[in-house]
This record gives structure tokens, C-alpha cells and sequence, in this order.
């Protein structure tokens, strides 16, 4: 019993239940955000759409993605990326891409809303994955204060504080905002397409995404009041128009003044 004892208060006890401790939280944590984060697709889809979308996605994606959409050098298995993944890349015309280069750029759509829907249902099938968003959350009639707050915080590092895009690394970018259907705004912050992060519902709950768009569409509604945006850069475009502005005028007086003299 001693014995028993003094191995119960061996030094090294405690540092190894701490370990285990961190260990069972992290396990848990790690299960608990896969599961938010990769939330199954409830949205019912027929046998008939499934397999014309196993056509079209044949036809037009096995050639990058494989057959049976298992992926290759030229495409990524799309395994779980669900509709939602599909219904983004495909209705704003990034896929098929238009060329290869450092991130799909957008183009009119290949595809019309039927087919995409298709070709959806199909990856759907393929595993777990985001949904097509419900329309409740894509009616524009959130908290628009609130959804400016969660943008600034979580959007506006890559997209501008007005949504206005903005350049990033290696050729990339991150597109202007305006003009874009809620639902493929929807679409993005669950999937993460190109170099966006993947807003999962355990960092922003759908009905923080539906605030969110509220304030991309109220921002885009009002315009630019004030005169010319300057790409929405705030102080650092303007007071470089500015100064080239006034530059320009005391170089255009300066000559002014000289051929007078002569």
C-alpha cells in the first residue's frame, strides 16, 4: 500500500493527467467542430436529378475532376464539398474554369439554375457536405448593424471595410461583393472558395450570415452618396487624389507663369 501510495504521488502523475485532460478535450472539441462544419445535406433531390447531374458532371468536370469526381492532378476530389460547393462554383461561372491560373475567375455561367441543380445533387451524393442555404436566411431582412460589426471583424481584412475587394498574394484576390445573389454569398461562407476561409455554423450561425448580408445589401442599395468612391479606401485614396490634384495645378501654373515671362 506504501507503495501504491508513493506512485500516486509520484511527481510525474500529475503532468500526465494534465496531458490526458487536454488530450480528451481536444479529441472532443476536434469531433464537435467536424461535425458543425461538416454538416450533412438534407435538401431532398430525386433519383432523376442525380443521375442527369452524374451526366453533366461527366461531360463537363471529369476531365480536371475524375470519374466519379475521386479528383486528379488537373482538380481536387469533391468528396464532401456538398452542394453548396457546387451551386457557388458553377452558377457565378468558375467552373469549369476559363483557364488555369492563380484562382477561378468569375464569368457568365456555363450552366443554367436546372442543371446546376443537377450537377449539385450529384456531388451531394458523394459525402457529406454544406447545403444550398435555406431562403430564409437569404431575405436580406437581418440586423444590418449587426452584420456590419461581424463583417469588419470577419470579411473586411480581404474584402474591403465597404466590400470593395481588394488584392492579395501571388496574383490573387478578393473580389468586390456587389452585384453578388445572397445565396452565393451564403454559398461562399460555408464552403470557403479560392482563399477564403470556410465559415463553418460554429463560427457564424446562420442567422449572423443572414445579418451579414443584410448589411452587404444595404450598403450596396445606398450607393455612394458622397460623390466618387475612390475604391472605398478612405483617407489614403483621397488624399492621394488630392495631392496629385494640387500638384498638378502648381506644375500647370508654373508653366503658365513661364511662358508669360518669355
Amino acid at each position: 500500500m506504501k507503495a501504491l501510495s508513493q506512485k500516486r504521488r509520484h511527481p510525474l502523475a500529475a503532468i500526465a493527467l494534465l496531458l490526458m485532460g487536454l488530450m480528451l478535450t481536444g479529441g472532443l472539441y476536434a469531433v464537435v467542430t467536424t461535425v458543425n462544419s461538416a454538416k450533412a445535406d438534407t435538401t431532398t433531390y430525386t433519383a432523376q436529378q442525380v443521375d442527369e447531374g452524374e451526366k453533366l458532371f461527366v461531360a463537363n468536370c471529369a476531365t480536371c475532376h475524375g470519374i466519379g469526381a475521386s479528383g486528379t492532378d488537373n482538380g481536387p476530389s469533391l468528396a464532401g464539398v456538398g452542394a453548396a460547393a457546387v451551386d457557388f462554383q458553377v452558377g457565378t461561372g468558375r467552373m469549369p474554369m476559363q483557364m488555369q491560373g492563380p484562382q477561378a475567375r468569375q464569368k457568365p455561367a456555363q450552366f443554367n439554375a436546372d442543371q446546376t441543380r443537377d450537377m449539385a445533387a450529384y456531388v451531394a451524393t458523394l459525402g457529406d457536405g454544406p447545403a444550398v442555404a435555406d431562403p430564409k436566411y437569404l431575405d436580406g431582412k437581418g440586423d444590418a448593424t449587426l452584420g456590419g460589426e461581424l463583417f469588419r471583424v470577419n470579411c473586411a481584412m480581404c474584402h474591403n471595410a465597404a466590400a470593395a475587394g481588394g488584392a492579395l498574394t501571388r496574383g490573387k484576390f478578393a473580389p468586390a461583393l456587389a452585384g453578388v445573389s445572397n445565396e452565393h454569398i451564403y454559398g461562399a461562407m460555408v464552403t470557403g472558395p479560392q482563399n477564403m476561409p470556410v465559415f463553418s455554423d460554429a463560427n457564424i450561425t446562420p442567422e449572423h450570415k443572414r445579418d451579414i448580408i443584410t448589411f452587404l445589401n444595404t450598403i450596396e442599395s445606398q450607393g455612394s452618396p458622397g460623390g466618387a468612391q475612390l475604391g472605398s479606401l478612405g483617407p489614403v485614396s483621397e488624399g492621394l487624389f488630392l495631392w496629385t490634384a494640387v500638384l498638378g495645378v502648381i506644375i500647370g501654373f508654373t508653366i503658365w507663369l513661364t511662358s508669360r515671362t518669355s
